[in-house]
């Protein structure tokens, strides 16, 4: 049987040789950019800067922009600490890709939410809720309920847990004692969640009984991914389509996370209210 830092040696060559395999193609782009369903992604935009060193939200607005989702999660859209303040041109992204940031309360100079923010492209906001993450640094999770236009309805959580293992545990009890107490229905669950550790030592662990645990899509660092610390998950592992890395040259340099992506798909309510009723 192997260890623990056998696998992880083994997940780490693999990831090398993916990455190789994929810059040969053209731009390294997924196929599933194409396809039915909603698009939605995961970003750490790493407070807009780059591998080089270089604060540019433009370049970070173009990775935007290239993505092309639905929704969208971004992490560290904002200035840490102090009085927080957002880094991106939200006028622009909204000409640029039709994406709008889900409104929050009490904001002053913040895009979002402890740095979270959710952006969509169409549908209603039925409920949003700002979660508060315990441990020792600032985290945060932000939950949001979508009503789509086709009349199907889709709960989105972006969250970003903390560097400590016992503090990302404390943070996903707290994400899944939240979906416990509400009302079920499809749930995606995206963002930095921070956890490198496979198997029983994973912090991820105790999402798995309400998300299950996808393979993972190795997303840090952006130049050579090896380490999976970029999650999409649902609580309906049907609706989730493949995940995978948006890399590109372009996101390479952007930040030192790649976004990831998944095509969600939804039965629409129109649909269901269209089928006959069972004998």
């Amino acid at each position: 049987m192997r260890t623990q830092r056998e696998r992880l040696s083994a997940n780490i060559l693999a990831s090398i040789r993916e990455h190789r395999r994929r810059g040969k193609a053209a731009g390294g782009a997924s196929g599933e950019d194409a396809g039915e369903g909603l698009l939605i992604a995961s970003y750490n935009v790493h407070k807009c800067v780059g591998v080089d060193g270089r604060f540019d939200p433009y370049r970070t607005k173009e990775v935007i922009r290239e993505i092309a989702a639905d929704v969208l999660a971004l992490q560290e859209a904002d200035t840490r600490f102090g009085e927080r303040r957002g880094l991106l041109d939200l006028d622009w992204l909204e000409r640029e890709t039709g994406l709008l940031p889900v409104p929050l309360g009490g904001r002053s100079k913040a895009h979002g939410w402890h740095g979270n923010v959710i952006l969509f492209r169409e549908g209603l906001i039925r409920d949003v809720h700002q979660v508060k993450l315990p441990g020792l640094e600032p985290r945060g999770a932000l939950m949001t309920e979508l009503d789509l236009k086709d009349g199907s309805s889709l709960r989105v959580i972006a969250a970003h847990l903390g560097l400590l293992h016992r503090s990302r545990h404390q943070q996903t009890r707290m994400i899944i004692d939240l979906l416990r107490s509400r009302d079920d229905q499809p749930t995606v669950l995206m963002g930095d969640l921070n956890e490198w550790r496979l198997g029983d030592r994973s912090s991820l662990n105790t999402l798995t009984s309400v998300f299950g645990l996808p393979p993972a899509v190795p997303s840090f660092p952006s130049r050579l991914p090896v380490l999976a610390l970029d999650r999409i998950m649902a609580n309906r592992p049907e609706i989730l389509g493949p995940v995978a890395a948006h890399d590109t040259p372009l996101a390479r340099l952007a930040s030192d996370h790649l976004p990831i992506k998944a095509r969600v798909r939804l039965p629409s309510a129109e649909g269901a209210a269209d089928e006959p009723p069972e004998n």
